[in-house]
């Protein structure tokens, strides 16, 4: 970023104080602003002489903040990443849907992803659809450490960093078991007899709320599940079930996509279906986004109730 903010202050001398108070040494903040040491100190002599004040304190040994400097800082983060978000937002609307969007989806693509993006590819062949699979036990990570730009994530979603786009319809679930487990040669179960084996659960730094959506802890006739152990991830969780350490609930477009021997997925009934979402960064939000959630509402069985912020249950 460059130019000047109101009361002549220049970008470039906060980008220096902002790069300096994390790293505390001129030298590693000129590197990250690819810029010699001297420049730091000349832009940080610039900023405290239009403050009217010492930001930093510097010895041969240390360099550190002043009081003032600590709560300039404090108000200066978040002002700058909100004038950052606003940029990056008017960036991404002048390009339009031009680029690569990057789409989250934990488990299993299923036929309505599917769909979506190759409704998605045909509506606009100038972007570059690209399916990254995102963690079991961490829906909401990948956004916000970039790592798409929206993601196909089990609801609820209740997080005011995010928003909530299209919903995709309601998928039946299954319970996996080992091939060998006595569940496994029936052709349905009902959610009373999943009391009868150690359900898996997620090892997650997903709010609790997420997590708890997850679990089933009492059927609903009031009978106790008994835990299982927790993974981390899908396969840690299929190779736990192989081993006869439990079962595992999964949406029937998952189980679809991992059979395997050791395993069989049995349906289960008289429980509430899966749902999936549409999620992205509030601030993050682009043409691109928008057109995928707009391709996923006109698939089949999806509903669109993009911007709304789900509650969480």
């Amino acid at each position: 970023m460059e130019g000047k903010l109101m009361g002549g202050l220049e970008v470039r001398e906060l980008e220096a104080f902002l790069a300096l108070a994390e790293e505390l040494h001129f030298g590693r903040a000129g590197e990250r602003l690819y810029v010699s040491q001297s420049r730091v100190s000349q832009l940080l002599r610039s900023l405290e002489r239009r403050i009217g004040g010492r930001l930093v304190e510097r010895t041969s040994r240390s360099v550190r903040l002043t009081p003032l400097g600590a709560d300039f800082l404090a108000e200066l983060r978040p002002a700058y990443a909100a004038l950052r978000a606003t940029v990056d937002s008017a960036r991404a609307a002048a390009r339009g849907t031009d680029g690569i969007l990057r789409i989250g989806f934990q488990g299993a693509g299923s036929d309505h992803l599917m769909a979506a993006v190759e409704l998605f590819g045909r509506r606009h062949p100038e972007c570059s659809a690209e399916l990254v699979e995102i963690p079991l036990a961490d829906p909401f990570g990948p956004l916000r450490r970039d790592e798409v730009d929206a993601a196909v994530v089990l609801l609820p979603m209740g997080e005011p960093d995010l928003v909530l786009g299209s919903v995709f319809a309601g998928q039946s679930q299954t319970l996996a078991v080992a091939s060998s487990h006595p569940l496994a040669g029936r052709a349905a179960l009902s959610v009373e007899e999943i009391a009868e084996v150690p359900l898996i659960g997620v090892r997650s730094p997903a709010p609790e709320y997420w997590r708890r959506a997850q679990a089933l802890d009492v059927t609903p006739g009031g009978r106790m599940v008994r835990s299982g152990p927790e993974v981390g991830t899908l396969e840690e969780g299929l190779a736990a079930v192989a081993a006869g350490r439990g079962a595992m609930l999964l949406c029937h477009p998952t189980a679809e996509s991992h059979r395997r021997r050791p395993v069989t997925f049995v349906p289960v009934t008289g429980i509430a279906e899966s749902r999936l979402g549409l999620v992205w960064r509030r601030h993050g939000e682009t043409a691109r986004v928008r057109a995928f959630s707009r391709a996923v509402a006109a698939t089949q069985g999806a509903g669109d109730v993009r911007l709304v912020t789900a509650e969480a249950s």
